[in-house]
């Protein structure tokens, strides 16, 4: 087991995780620590793991006896990052509609899809995952979340939302004979009552959160509205939260934000239509925003966008309401809405929180030990502390002084678990 947890940790290339042989101890030894708290890199830092679980961080650690050393120069070990906003079965908007994925991918071709998208997503340093809704594709998350426990295949640590709730016809796909049953990338309610029944059908289908849906539009080309009642949205979080799940909100309009906070849900997604008063309510109540940055900028270069400034209307907007959030306070999650760019290309949305003016140290512990507390995680991991989950990452260089050093992935440990790949 030792001489495969060395290959595991030295060969170049994919390897299978190797799981850490009991009671065998690691030592990680980069050329610093960045611990997800502090905001530093620490030169000279150790990270001792046993089992799948941090026991000691700092600098010259006592070793048991038996001890395996890993050696990694030029890199800082890292908490492994949290992606707080993703979808798993959904695949970029430029290879295939939303529309075509929802009504025309075969439920097999997407979960096979999504199995290789846990793996890129792994690969890239994230090490755990709030998947918010398979858009059309049932409760297959949660045998995709169960697969990856059981290390039937590789993957983050997923917290999912199953199927997403929507008010009766706000959702898609549209467009056609009107009356004709057509299948939603969301369950549809209307009323107290059916909320209520759906919130509680998909908790006992095993989502771990409630994704709502607070505004859409009616029909295409239309402009978001609210559509979900304040009353709605109430019954839906009293009943989540009974049942001890936390309650995130699709919510891209002023009055849809308004709405969620009076309700006391958990996150709000999107949040472009926010004011400095709705962000002061936020943050009164730390409802975190999960701001969704790259979604904005990859449906605006599909759409013919080049990257170059004036920037399009959308990305404008999003940026606008990403930098009132941070002046207003609000806490901040780093989610992306991935599906809609490549998995493993998560850290496009903590490149662009950097570019719109948040520090890189404030990013990662964003993507760290921030996402580890906003989703509820922070007793099992978001940290290099002792008694965590050996959930971690090592990237070249120094991600506090360039973000873009964490595309540079030079090993990830998954609860003390090894898989390489080429920087």
């Amino acid at each position: 087991m030792r001489w495969l947890m060395m290959m595991a940790a030295l060969m170049p290339g994919l390897v299978d995780p190797v799981p850490a042989a009991e009671p065998a101890s690691l030592l990680l030894k980069p050329a610093g620590v960045f611990d997800g708290v502090d905001g530093k890199v620490h030169p000279g830092w150790q990270v001792l793991v046993t089992g799948d679980r941090i026991v000691a961080v700092g600098p010259d650690l006592p070793t048991p006896a038996g001890t395996m050393p890993i050696d990694l120069p030029g890199t800082t070990v890292m908490p492994g990052m949290i992606e707080a906003h993703g979808h798993l079965f959904l695949h970029p908007y430029n290879e295939t509609s939303w529309d075509d994925q929802v009504l025309h991918e075969p439920l097999a071709l997407r979960t096979a899809r999504a199995v290789a998208n846990a793996k890129a997503t792994l690969l890239a340093g994230f090490t755990s995952e709030r998947d918010l809704g398979t858009e059309g594709a049932g409760f297959a998350d949660v045998g995709l979340k169960a697969a990856i426990d059981q290390g039937i295949v590789p993957g983050p640590r997923l917290s999912v939302a199953t199927r997403a709730i929507v008010a009766l016809g706000a959702y898609g796909p549209k467009g056609f004979e009107p009356g004709v049953a057509i299948p939603q990338g969301a369950e549809e309610v209307s009323g107290v009552d059916q909320i209520v029944a759906a919130v509680r059908r998909q908790i006992a289908g095993g989502a771990d959160w409630v994704k709502l849906y607070a505004d859409y539009r009616w029909r295409p080309g239309e402009d978001c509205r609210a559509t979900l009642s304040v009353e709605e949205i109430k019954a839906a979080v009293a009943a989540a939260h009974d049942a001890g799940r936390p309650v995130a909100v699709h919510a891209a309009t002023a009055e849809g934000m308004r709405r969620a906070i009076a309700a006391g849900v958990d996150t709000i997604e999107h949040g472009y239509g926010g004011t400095p008063e709705i962000f002061a309510a936020m943050a009164a109540k730390r409802i975190a925003l999960c701001s969704t940055l790259a979604a904005s900028d990859a449906t605006s270069r599909y759409r013919g966008w080049n990257g170059s400034e004036p920037a399009p209307p959308a990305v404008q907007t999003n940026r606008a309401s990403f930098r009132m959030a941070m002046k207003t306070g609000v806490p901040i999650c780093m989610g992306g809405d991935v599906g809609v760019f490549a998995h493993g290309q998560n850290a496009r949305e903590m490149e662009l929180m950097v570019a719109a003016g948040m520090t890189p140290a404030d990013v990662l512990i964003g993507a760290t030990w921030g996402n580890a507390r906003w989703l509820h995680l922070s007793d099992k991991l978001g940290a290099v502390r002792p008694g965590l989950f050996a959930d971690l990452v090592a990237v070249a260089g120094d991600p506090t002084n360039d973000i873009r050093a964490v595309r540079h992935v030079r090993m990830v440990m998954k609860g003390g678990s090894v898989s390489v790949r080429n920087s």
